[in-house]
């Protein structure tokens, strides 16, 4: 006891020491409202920012601006709250899960076996792919004996009667004629019953077996064709999916879970141990990492939601422990996944504090947004003219003239109803329109008789055309804009919302050390 004591102690100074060196080796590079950022996530930050395409030369004094606004919108969402919210909590903890398995596993070690099991699969005789077809005959678990017996005896008559035949009559006809299943069909392993594989494995391709049992029925079967085995790296991926789910855990964890339990001093109690697994039960420890015991209470825990044999449970359990123990500890050991963790989460909390602030304003705001273009109105100049109007097409000369000189009396937001009401309220319409902001190519009777280019040929049903409207250098109404003014004005949204956080946030920048990153 004496011993372990002493090393806890020892243990612990030596990780203070290390905390101590490490915050040495660290310095603070800057403050944002009170929260010290050091050189190294800065540096980790701007490192990412410039294998972004298209960044350029960005050195760490003009990327101080863009990280600082991030880090200001951060703590705008954390301000409201939105790190609480359940949600958002869940989203980050799946991104946690997915991110985890790279750390808790040996690549190496999962490769290794993956390779192993496919070099076995591939020195057997049946490699691959197999397409048969069958003379199959379903038998039900409760069959008789005697429905057993004539089965058996029909299937070998068929097979004999398929041998002796001098017809010429082929396999597939005697499949049609005789099988509850018809077509033929490409079998890989793990597919049908280990019977099944096992006279497919043996059969030459062309061959025709001889009647066999499976717990499905009866079948006389005959390879059609095969295909070689896919290359490993085609396979690799469905090989660690079936070595899990055959084992509970791949080879590569089962490698990372032996180290770690190295690292980690793993000590098993055999006093504990041997009480579990004599009596069920134990208030023992039962073993111990870095000092922390794992009892017979923890393991009864762990065992009333993993019901399975004692020893697999045990086992099951230490495997976890251990994970668990290296999972907690996986943001302090490794700085590249507390920053893949940190990025995450920021990016999660920008996401949302900017859909609620700048987003959702961007398109429900119809006041801000018709002021932006009318003060911006310039900005929305096409490059060439558009006509803004109607395109009228009737069923006579006289409909067209009539419907032109009606709609000039008329605002344009008026056209529409007046002519559904004045021109086609009847049982025969009698005006066909296209009303828009029209570009040189979007309407041939536009380019036609606006612009002069093309000889549009017009409806057969109405085949008088007319236009009533003008040239417009740019939109006249914020809604003919489009999508391009809500997205400017979202950005002057963003641009005025980083300028008050900036105005009412604390930033201190340590310009010395902003002067060694990358260069220390």
């Amino acid at each position: 006891m004496m011993m372990l004591m002493v090393r806890n102690v020892l243990t612990l100074l030596f990780l203070l020491l290390a905390c101590s060196i490490q915050a040495q080796q660290e310095p603070v590079l800057m403050r944002i409202n009170g929260k010290e950022i050091l050189r190294s996530e800065f540096e980790y930050s701007y490192n990412k920012y410039k294998e972004q395409p298209g960044i350029g030369q960005t050195t760490p004094k003009g990327y101080v601006d863009y990280f600082v606004d991030g880090k200001l919108v951060v703590a705008a969402a954390e301000a409201a709250g939105l790190d609480t919210v359940r949600a958002f909590r869940e989203e980050l903890e799946d991104y946690r899960s997915g991110l985890i398995k790279s750390y808790l596993t040996d690549d190496t070690a999962a490769e290794h076996a993956a390779r192993q099991w496919y070099d076995k699969m591939k020195s057997r005789h049946w490699a691959g792919q197999a397409r048969v077809s069958h003379i199959f005959k379903y038998l039900p678990q409760n069959v008789s004996a005697n429905t057993l017996h004539e089965v058996e005896a029909r299937m070998n008559s068929i097979y004999e009667e398929f041998q002796n035949d001098r017809t010429g009559t082929t396999f597939n006809t005697y499949v049609k004629n005789f099988s509850d299943e018809k077509e033929p069909f490409w079998l890989s392993r793990l597919q049908m019953p280990v019977e099944f594989e096992e006279v497919v494995s043996g059969l030459p391709v062309g061959e025709v077996s001889r009647p066999f049992f499976t717990p499905q029925g009866l079948h006389i079967v005959k390879v059609l064709e095969r295909k070689e085995l896919p290359s490993f790296e085609e396979m690799k991926d469905e090989i660690l999916r079936r070595q899990t789910r055959r084992h509970g855990m791949d080879k590569g964890t089962e490698a990372q879970v032996e180290a770690l339990k190295k690292e980690y001093h793993y000590t098993p109690d055999n006093a504990g141990l041997n009480e579990l697994i004599s009596s069920g039960h134990t208030n023992r420890t039962l073993f111990s990492l870095d000092g922390k015991n794992y009892t017979g209470k923890d393991f009864a825990r762990f065992a009333a939601a993993h019901p399975e044999g004692m020893r697999r449970q045990l086992a099951d359990f230490i495997m976890k422990s251990v994970l668990d123990y290296e999972n907690d500890r996986l943001e302090q050991k490794h700085p590249d996944f507390r920053y893949l963790m940190q990025e995450h989460r920021e990016r999660l909390l920008s996401g949302r504090i900017t859909d609620k602030e700048i987003v959702e304003r961007a398109l429900s705001d119809t006041l801000g947004v018709k002021a932006y273009f009318d003060k911006h109105r310039s900005d929305y100049h096409w490059e060439e003219q558009r006509y803004k109007g109607v395109v009228l097409h009737g069923d006579t000369k006289r409909s067209v003239k009539q419907a032109r000189k009606f709609l000039k009396s008329l605002p344009e937001e008026e056209w529409k109803d007046a002519i559904r009401l004045t021109f086609n309220a009847g049982e025969h319409p009698r005006i066909q329109a296209e009303l828009g902001v029209f570009a040189p190519g979007d309407n041939v009777y536009v380019d036609d008789l606006v612009f002069k280019k093309g000889d549009a040929i017009p409806p057969a049903s109405f085949p008088f055309t007319a236009v009533l409207g003008e040239k417009v250098k740019g939109p006249d109404d914020y809604r003919e804009a489009g999508d391009v003014l809500v997205a400017d004005y979202r950005s002057y949204l963003e641009k005025q919302w980083i300028v008050r956080l900036r105005a009412s946030g604390k930033v201190e920048i340590n310009q010395e050390v902003l002067k060694t990153v990358n260069n220390h």
